[in-house]
């Protein structure tokens, strides 16, 4: 099956429900196939067919759910990308995904203009007053036929972009046998029935975002946008639109629980919570059960690249629990090194902490990344694919995800990877080293924090704050939300930095 026919299915079995929500603008599922196969002739125009990236540089609203749906049925394939990212990281995503048209709209016009000038890229934005050279949206949708062969489910649906080791963004290729046995594994899981209704405030350049669309396609459910995240305007959103199934990152959830607005909320509504990207502590975890008082509420634990590892379906009963194996996967936990390549039968004993690894031979699984046979080398082996997550099984055979082998920082749900901060950082004429490590955080599950090693005794937090806004190759969210200046940065003998070290507190401070 691909998502074309999960679209069309859902046209023809409820065309009258509704499907999505924007403000004042609602399409059925009936209007949306409809407008979907416009805009999919539109981009076939100018010359979008099949195989072909097109990057996305939209919030969640409507446009970009009617061109996500259009790309599927032209068999082109979606490239979403944050809507935040600077105009270096969109040209980089640009260039490695071989891009060939982009849409985007006022709030990504600056980054999206600057990373594609000099490109003879077609840009269609999204919006009143186009810019020049620019094409209007409305004018993708029009007459004529598709006059090309339908995808099939081994071609690709989708490229999300994933935060890398290296600090470089890898591409993760889908397909539409992936994309769909991972559309129906998260309605299955999540608890899902004919016309949930969900917000949409998940980024489409995300795998929650995705999923959540994609899965009320599979229930005949609406998917209600919230292009701008504030938890007073969900609260709104909820109680207007009825919504009944909540599926967010833990921040937002924390951010919710925590409104002064939620005493008065009617939110009776929901019914089904799940969470994922990050860990819930037990606090936040009883605190949205009180809230809500859920049937279902779910953590899924899984990546980009193979969507659910695992799934615990009643997170009340074992707060922080990972579960079991998901609808198509396999986990084992095996022995965990940063000195040596580890194969998929060391095994470790139950309540042994090691490295999680998933088996490859799932419908939800990828076959690797995109132009990047390095990252495939460290990430796969022998049909498994290699976490970096650090884990252990309980007595009871249930999965605990305890912290990263390698130093992955999750904040908020997003990746970051200490190198690509250290190295903002290390551009300052002031700074003489530098290391960059997650600390633990209530709301955003992890913050970044900067160990620096002044090469002069005046240089301020402020300082560098101001240095790495104005790098213009560093997201908002990933710099540093504290800096503890220090006389050295630990290394071993060979120059790797001790990031336990600084996590323990083993460091210290002043200047050099």
């Amino acid at each position: 099956m691909t998502l074309a026919g999960l679209l069309d299915r859902a046209a023809l079995r409820r065309p009258d429900a509704e499907a999505v929500v924007d403000g004042d603008r609602r399409l059925t599922y009936a209007a949306l196939d409809a407008r979907a196969a416009a805009v999919a002739r539109g981009l076939a125009r100018l010359s979008v067919g099949r195989g072909d990236r097109v990057l996305i540089a939209l919030k969640n609203r409507l446009e970009h759910v009617v061109v996500y749906w259009a790309l599927q049925k032209l068999g082109g394939v979606p490239t979403p990308v944050n809507f935040r990212l600077p105009a270096g990281e969109l040209r980089y995503v640009l260039e490695d995904s071989g891009a060939t048209l982009a849409l985007f709209e006022s709030a990504t016009a600056p980054a999206v203009l600057e990373a594609a000038g000099g490109r003879r890229l077609p840009l269609v934005f999204v919006g009143a007053d186009a810019p020049a050279g620019t094409i209007a949206f409305e004018a993708l949708e029009g007459g004529g036929g598709l006059g090309a062969a339908p995808p099939g489910e081994g071609d690709l649906s989708l490229i999300l972009y994933t935060s890398g080791t290296t600090g470089r963004p890898k591409g993760v290729p889908r397909t539409h046998k992936n994309h769909y046995a991972g559309a129906l594994a998260h309605a299955l899981q999540c608890g899902y029935t004919w016309g949930e209704r969900t917000l949409g405030v998940m980024p489409l350049y995300h795998t929650m975002g995705i999923h959540s669309l994609t899965s009320m396609a599979a229930v005949n459910g609406c998917f209600v946008c919230q292009p701008d995240w504030s938890p007073a305007g969900a609260l709104a959103l909820i109680a207007r639109e009825r919504l009944t199934a909540l599926y967010l990152i833990p921040t937002l959830f924390y951010e919710l629980v925590h409104a002064g607005e939620l005493a008065q909320a009617d939110v009776t509504s929901v019914r089904k919570l799940a969470y994922a990207g990050a860990p819930m502590l037990v606090p936040l975890t009883e605190a949205c059960a009180k809230a809500f008082v859920p049937d279902a509420f779910v953590n899924h634990y899984g990546s980009t690249e193979i969507y659910t590892f695992s799934i615990f379906s009643d997170v009340r009963a074992k707060p922080g629990c990972a579960g079991r194996a998901g609808l198509h996967g396999k986990l084992r936990v095996v022995t965990a090194s940063t000195e040596r390549r580890v194969g998929p039968d060391e095994v470790v004993p139950a309540g042994t902490k090691g490295e999680i690894i998933a088996s490859l031979d799932g419908d939800e699984a990828f076959a690797g990344y995109w132009n990047r046979p390095d990252a495939d080398a460290r990430a796969l082996r022998d049909g498994w694919y290699f976490t970096g997550d650090m884990g252990y099984v309980d007595a009871d055979g249930d999965l605990w995800v305890a912290g990263r082998v390698d130093d992955m920082i999750i904040s908020g749900g997003e990746n970051i990877h200490p190198v690509e901060v250290e190295d903002v950082l290390a551009r300052h004429p002031r700074v003489r080293d530098v290391a960059v490590i997650g600390e633990p955080d209530a709301k955003w599950g992890e913050r970044v924090v900067a160990f620096v090693v002044p090469a002069a005794p005046d240089v301020s937090a402020h300082e560098l704050d101001a240095h790495c806004r104005a790098s213009g190759d560093l997201a908002r969210w990933k710099r540093p939300r504290r800096f503890v200046f220090v006389r050295e940065i630990p290394k071993t003998a060979s120059g790797k930095i001790l990031r336990r070290l600084l996590r323990d507190g083993r460091y210290t401070e002043g200047p050099p």
